[in-house]
């Protein structure tokens, strides 16, 4: 089972994944709401960076399950601002909460505050590293979709800095996966994260055009580039745009492929995919509720 944090979907096995993946399925069956297991339980939400969709899946999460969430706030209106380390915000944290929630521009930073508290903490994001929750729902997704076994999935966009796909990347060497890398030269995947796949067993199968690919996909995912993630504005703009996807780019697509994107998205995707059987990035973003409900039920005791 799961250990008492989760900092990077490399340490996720296939049972860990699939348990947290089946509960999910039964909350999600059952309707979300009254799951009331954990009255009294309080999760601290630590985000030194902004976030829409995982910040308020993780609260709706926690509260649908009798629980309450505090808030850090921003940086600016924290101790953070006077100069506060790292290590001593979560330890002070600790004490008010029973698990923590951390997101952070730093890559590492969750391993790092995770050996300074004993409650449980969920990396939710650690500069260009590890979103494993993220993960986690993306999992789900493509259950629901194209099932985990004998598939094939495209990744695409930003594979240097998206700490989405390196997670993805990472949990998909546990199943019958075929993967497939889409990016521009500058934008490869870091030669870390290749080595790791390959030690995992993983055939690494890089491109620069989607055409060649595309027909074979049942999953493309579809990410960002990010333009906060370059150490200069001259590299963002040099492939700003380069990757966008439509209903004439996804012509000679199977008629059953899942299209899905981590969000926000910018302009990688046309609003008319968004009309299509094949989008399912807003579903995909929604199964952050039972997916994190599930995950915070284990990590809090609920299988215990």
């Amino acid at each position: 089972m799961l250990e008492d944090h989760l900092i990077s979907a490399a340490h996720l096995s296939r049972d860990d994944i699939e348990a947290v993946l089946d509960r999910a399925e039964s909350v999600d069956s059952a309707g979300r709401a009254g799951h009331g297991s954990h009255d009294g339980h309080v999760l601290a939400l630590c985000f030194f960076e902004p976030s829409t969709r995982t910040k308020m899946s993780f609260e709706s999460a926690m509260k649908r399950l009798g629980g309450e969430t505090i808030d850090m706030g921003s940086v600016e209106s924290s101790s953070v601002k006077k100069g506060e380390s790292l290590a001593d915000t979560v330890r002070v944290i600790e004490g008010y909460a029973d698990a923590m929630v951390l997101r952070h521009p730093s890559e590492g930073s969750a391993k790092l505050a995770s050996e300074f508290v004993d409650v449980p903490l969920v990396n939710a994001g650690d500069g260009a590293g590890q979103h494993p929750s993220q993960t986690l729902l993306d999992l789900y997704t493509i259950r629901e979709n194209a099932g985990l076994d004998g598939i094939t999935v495209g990744i695409m966009g930003d594979l240097k800095y998206g700490r989405t796909v390196h997670s993805l990347a990472h949990a998909l060497t546990n199943f019958d996966v075929r993967q497939h890398f889409i990016s521009p030269e500058s934008l490869r995947l870091p030669r870390n994260v290749r080595y790791d796949l390959h030690e995992a067993g993983a055939q690494v199968r890089e491109h620069t055009g989607l055409e060649e690919v595309l027909p074979e996909l049942d999953v493309l995912y579809v990410t960002r580039i990010q333009r906060e993630r370059f150490p200069e504005e001259r590299e963002y703009r040099a492939v700003a745009g380069e990757y966008r996807i439509d209903n004439g780019t996804l012509s000679d697509a199977h008629p059953d492929l899942t299209v899905m994107h981590p969000l926000p998205r910018v302009d990688e995707i046309a609003p008319e995919v968004d009309e299509t059987a094949r989008a399912r990035y807003f579903e995909q973003a929604h199964n952050g509720v039972p997916v994190r409900m599930a995950l915070l039920d284990i990590l809090l005791g609920g299988d215990r």
